[in-house]
């Protein structure tokens, strides 16, 4: 999870490009999503002021499976709506006419990743093991991926989150 300052819209427009276009149906296409979101926060570190990394091990894809749906889940119930939604290449596109009218500044984009085998996070403190996290991250093979599911909030260009709405839903979220 990064927290990013809402300045970073160019941020929320690459995101909803790459999703646009990426090919769900795959790893590869999977691979794509996953590389292509880590190297775009990659380029923007100026954006980024927080970061959180978790991982856990399941034994059985049925077991991964429960944890990374009920991950999604628990992350998209944090969103007032998907305005973008790209699942086994089956888009849905709404726009939000709701222009933020109070002084927000934050965006939070969240990687949810499934792999074959064990991958460890490391504790992210500051900036440098962001980009160490990130460049994990966009590492990992396509053969190895099961599941990739990028979600960012708010999803609307000129929107963002204000600090009680990111203290709210992202507690755990810290500054560096």
């Amino acid at each position: 999870m990064v927290g990013l300052l809402g300045t970073g819209h160019t941020l929320q427009r690459d995101l909803n490009q790459i999703a646009e276009v990426a090919d769900t149906s795959h790893s590869n296409g999977l691979s794509y999503i996953l590389t292509e979101t880590t190297l775009a926060l990659l380029r923007n570190p100026d954006y980024c002021f927080s970061g959180l990394s978790s991982a856990d091990v399941k034994w059985s894809v049925d077991e991964g499976e429960k944890c990374f749906n009920k991950l999604s889940i628990e992350e998209r119930a944090k969103f007032d709506e998907e305005t973008l939604v790209n699942v086994d290449n089956i888009k849905r596109r709404s726009t939000n006419e709701k222009a933020s009218e109070s002084k927000n500044q934050y965006i939070v984009v969240t990687i949810l990743v499934a792999t074959e085998g064990v991958h460890e996070m490391l504790a992210i403190n500051g900036i440098g093991d962001l980009k160490e996290a990130l460049k994990k991250l966009g590492s990992i093979q396509a053969r190895k991926l099961m599941a990739v599911e990028v979600l960012w909030t708010p999803q609307e260009e000129n929107d963002t989150l204000s600090e009680r709405e990111l203290h709210e839903d992202y507690p755990l979220l810290k500054a560096f």
